[in-house]
């Protein structure tokens, strides 16, 4: 069975009428069974392709594609581990890498939006640019048939091209990924309609990598505010917990401080470069706390994994240093699961294509649940929200 929607029908329909096509569409493909890929030159998408505008469920679409794109990359990632040629160089440091993987899955994204999308703002971790030639099997042009079945709110499905940036992190976890800790590596895909991060793609690709069939190996987790996610089913950490992550310190310095103030029962502390992932319990008998230190890198989507998964209520890091392509997709798709992130003094961050500078400079709070979001941020003192931008400063003295 084939439907069709009329061109002329499409274009005379209100806003409201645009939306409920979308959400048609959806139904239409659930019914189709939801076929794991659906490639652009398939009768039915390619239909859909030319009735639907680039205002008219563009973020869909931008989405559908942008969750191919990412595997394709994760699988461009291992064949480089595999090979074993990492073609390594500093940035601007030994702690900030590059690798012959971050250039090339940053390749793979920037040049398959921008030939299907051209005029997209895609803004990449390494660069706004891609480098040199693309390989042809590289640009991907499908579209995901179930990431089609999102629901776009209104206030999206009629964005213009214009209204969208999408903000690529191409491999967080470059030391660990140099380092054989393969399962802290991610791959970050954020879209962002005006300010606002609206749908966010995260790809682990060595998510499960102890199970021995290979076709288990790696996940896709993604959503779209006001719609849901897919990937992961939403689990809340134990009511009767207060489990608190932030990134590992020594002392009592900022970081210490505002997570104490949240009254954890659990500090899980995320750092320690180097190390393999293991939990252990470090007593706290002056403070009646158990704290955690879990020794794996201290990148934000980890740690906001850990909110999604369930693991953690909080997450707090009263510090900048992350950048827009850091917190996009992973704040798009807590905030679709029902969580909260903003910085840490409860704003929400800017993603317009031209904002400046990109670096998140007031730090991050988030939570699994955004009704727990206030509470939070109320029990940090304002002193010490004051501290945040001067915190590497004040650190070197």
């Amino acid at each position: 069975m084939i439907i069709i929607f009329p061109h002329a029908l499409l274009c005379a329909c209100t806003h409201a009428a645009k939306d409920n096509l979308c959400r048609l569409r959806g139904s239409v493909l659930r019914g189709l069974g939801r076929r794991p890929i659906v490639s652009p030159i398939s009768p039915f998408v390619r239909h859909f392709s030319s009735v639907m505008s680039s205002q008219d469920c563009l973020v869909s679409r931008v989405l559908a594609n942008s969750v191919c794109i990412a595997e394709k990359s994760a699988q461009i990632a291992r064949d480089i581990m595999a090979s074993g040629e990492l073609g390594i160089v500093e940035k601007t440091g030994a702690m900030d890498l590059q690798t012959k993987a971050d250039r090339s899955v940053q390749d793979c994204i920037l040049g398959s939006l921008r030939a299907n999308f051209p005029g997209l703002a895609v803004i990449g971790e390494e660069g706004d640019e891609v480098h040199g030639e693309v390989l042809a099997d590289w640009i991907i042009k499908d579209l995901d048939s179930e990431a089609l079945t999102l629901d776009i709110p209104l206030e999206y499905s009629t964005a213009k091209l214009e209204d969208l940036c999408v903000w690529v992190d191409p491999l967080d976890g470059t030391k660990e990924y140099t380092e054989g800790l393969l399962d802290h590596v991610t791959i970050l895909i954020g879209i962002a309609v005006g300010p606002r991060a609206v749908a966010g793609v995260i790809n682990q690709p060595y998510f499960n990598y102890q199970a021995k069939d290979p076709s288990k190996l790696g996940r896709t987790i993604y959503g779209v505010v006001g719609s849901g996610v897919r990937g992961i089913e939403r689990v809340l950490p134990q009511a009767t917990e207060r489990i608190v992550t932030t990134t590992r310190s020594h002392g009592t310095g900022l970081i210490n401080d505002s997570a104490e103030a949240c009254k954890p029962t659990q500090i899980i502390r995320v750092g320690g470069a180097g190390h393999k992932v293991r939990t252990h319990t470090v007593p706290r008998h002056d403070r009646g706390i158990e704290h955690w230190r879990l020794e794996m890198s201290k990148c934000l989507p980890l740690q906001v994994m850990l909110l999604i998964e369930g693991k953690a209520h909080a997450y707090v890091f009263p510090s900048p240093g992350c950048k827009r392509w850091d917190t996009c997709a992973p704040e798009a798709v807590l905030h679709a699961l029902g969580g909260k992130l903003t910085d840490i003094k409860g704003n929400l961050y800017d993603y317009s294509k031209n904002i400046s500078p990109r670096v998140n400079e007031w730090g991050t709070l988030a939570t699994c649940e955004e009704q727990a979001h206030a509470e939070y941020l109320g029990l940090i003192p304002d002193h010490l929200k004051e501290q945040v931008k001067d915190y590497f400063k004040n650190k070197k003295k």
